[in-house]
């Protein structure tokens, strides 16, 4: 395992922290998509859900998804999520991994958790009567976060440790994932808007600064737009957020300028080992600011009184994906894009890991058994690495396509109509 950068040696110089993967340890469901109830703890290392479809595989992957990024790898809403006839969901669960203490002849200190049972609760009430453990265990001190969630048309609830979360900055980054999915080849073939989310979840994942300023930057664009949109806007009031946009712009330009080098290499790399050199990828960042936001603002002026939009701006950037110097959206066979989207999903992990020296917890939903044998065995170093690094994995497969060659250390699951029992 990497050591972490930034080590620091304690008081006594006779200790040192370093740090381990986070693991979602475990998972707690309430009406749920099709989960009536479950409640599941899981360990580190390769976990794979096997079951037909729709009996609610990706649903679990979903759940643990939303606990780390606050949404859906669906692209829906929480009504969405309600199981059928219930009035809202609750998602939840216990997060270990950190900074672990060890002392100098390299025992890790440890804290012993008593035992305590979950109570069976719906809804809401889960947040003021649950307790913290699901089980006795004894742990490192790299700790454990226990994340509540409630969902509902008049009611959302969202708290750390038990308390309610005031900033989403605070929040996310407490559980890292990347997902693998279908839905993926949007990265590749959608608008532009996906490739932004793209970026700035992954600056998210990574930069405790991005968010609060992506957030800021919104409220001043909307803001803008709401007054482009009037027959007669107030002049000053444009002018004031036309500054606040081109501050907050300048400084998301900046962190997907020095994003886009680092992440571009990860990403050529994974794809030339999916598609055994076939092609040859080339990622490039394509600000609409092309040198001077407040001048060329300006310069679209007439035409945004004509459209009632802000035309110039970070929030119509574009992550351009080149294969041979063509675009892949245009030019691209479906499994080019789908190799592609894979390889942008392998950086992403593989820049967290090295961001944070401990692998995000990975969720490949049935993604393996959509490529053939030698694209597959491109897949298989990313894996190795989870599994070499004590990581999480959560996969999802049937029984016929789920690949061998990845078969060994895992932790078997049967999914089948909404209920998940170990095998």
């Amino acid at each position: 395992m990497k050591r972490a950068r930034g080590i620091k040696n304690l008081a006594d110089g006779s200790r040192s922290r370093h740090f381990q993967g986070v693991h979602l340890a475990h998972l707690r469901l309430r009406d749920f998509r099709n989960y009536t109830r479950l409640d599941a703890d899981f360990g580190p290392g390769f976990h794979l859900l096997l079951g037909n479809n729709a009996q609610g595989k990706t649903n679990i992957l979903e759940a643990i998804y939303l606990l780390a990024t606050l949404r859906s790898f669906r692209g829906v809403g929480g009504a969405q999520m309600i199981r059928h006839e219930a009035k809202g969901y609750f998602a939840g669960g216990n997060v270990v991994g950190g900074a672990v203490l060890k002392t100098s002849m390299g025992n890790p200190e440890t804290i012993v958790t008593n035992p305590s049972p979950l109570p069976r609760l719906s809804g809401a009430r889960e947040f003021a009567e649950s307790d913290p453990m699901s089980a006795s265990a004894i742990i490192t001190r790299q700790g454990s976060r226990e994340i509540k969630m409630y969902w509902s048309a008049r009611e959302r609830k969202l708290s750390l440790d038990g308390q309610p979360v005031r900033k989403l900055a605070e929040y996310l980054g407490v559980l890292r994932a990347v997902v693998f999915c279908t839905e993926d080849l949007q990265l590749v073939k959608g608008a532009a808007r996906t490739r932004r989310r793209f970026l700035d979840l992954l600056l998210t994942q990574t930069s405790a600064a991005y968010l609060p300023l992506l957030q800021r930057y919104t409220v001043a664009l909307r803001s803008r737009n709401a007054l482009l949109k009037q027959p007669m806007p107030d002049e000053r009031a444009l002018e004031s957020f036309s500054s606040e946009l081109i501050k907050l712009g300048n400084e998301l330009i900046r962190f997907r300028m020095e994003l886009a080098p680092k992440l571009s290499p990860l990403a050529r790399l994974a794809y030339r080992r999916i598609s055994q050199d076939a092609e040859e990828l080339r990622i490039e960042y394509l600000p609409s600011v092309k040198a001077d936001f407040a001048v060329e603002l300006a310069q679209v002026r007439n035409r945004e009184r004509t459209y009632r939009s802000t035309l110039v701006g970070p929030h119509r950037d574009e992550l351009q994906l080149l294969l041979n110097g063509k675009s892949a959206a245009q030019f691209g066979s479906e499994g080019q894009k789908r190799s592609l989207a894979i390889a942008l999903k392998m950086a992403q992990a593989e820049y967290l890991t090295g961001i944070h020296s401990a692998p995000p917890v990975l969720l490949i939903d049935d993604v393996m058994g959509e490529l053939d044998v030698k694209r597959r065995s491109g897949f298989l170093p990313l894996l190795e690495r989870a599994h070499r690094s004590h990581g999480q994995v959560f996969m999802t497969a049937t029984e016929e396509n789920w690949p061998q060659e990845l078969g060994k250390d895992l932790q078997r699951w049967e999914v089948t109509a909404g209920n998940l029992q170990k095998t």
